[in-house]
């Protein structure tokens, strides 16, 4: 999806992952959630795995979070990382990971964004559409540090002030 059919938005919210295999769904529910909050300078999308055209979608925002699932123990259960492009390119259609896209949209687009990735740790990856309980307290923590990050952004949103952590 194109930046003109967000209305310009600020920020780029990628949540990647597949619902139907348990904690890796933490990604996409992290998008549910932003995007029900229907912020104005937040577009959201959701992805399967990040792909070479990926790089077009991410160089049209001055700021990119990328969201996904983590096998690795994370203390607290999530973590918050500066995203760097990659210093190189491999050849694959499919799977490509934050920092190649970053380097594609670089390289292509003459275009770097600031970016960040949100891993939360899950434990259950099985076929099944449910989230771990596990993962589900990592993803309120997750959820309530990006809502302080994205209200931290002085005139992107204004969250609504009384929450449910979904």
């Amino acid at each position: 999806m194109s930046a003109s059919k967000h209305k310009q938005p600020k920020i780029l919210i990628i949540g990647i992952g597949n619902i139907g295999r348990g904690d890796d769904g933490l990604g996409w529910k992290m998008a549910d959630y932003l995007s029900e909050l229907e912020l104005k300078n937040v577009a959201v999308e959701y992805r399967y795995q990040l792909q070479v055209e990926d790089a077009h979608l991410v160089s049209e925002f001055p700021i990119v979070v990328f969201v996904d699932a983590s096998r690795q123990p994370l203390p607290g259960g999530y973590s918050w990382q500066t995203c760097s492009k990659a210093d190189h390119y491999f050849y694959s259609s499919h799977l490509q990971s934050p920092e190649t896209v970053l380097y594609l949209a670089g390289t292509l687009y003459n275009k770097s964004p600031e970016s960040y990735i949100l891993a939360i740790e899950g434990e259950n990856w099985d076929l099944g559409e449910i989230l771990s309980e596990k993962a589900e307290g990592h993803y309120k923590e997750a959820l309530s540090f990006i809502l302080n990050y994205l209200n931290s952004r002085k005139g992107l949103l204004h969250p609504p002030r009384s929450q449910s952590f979904a």
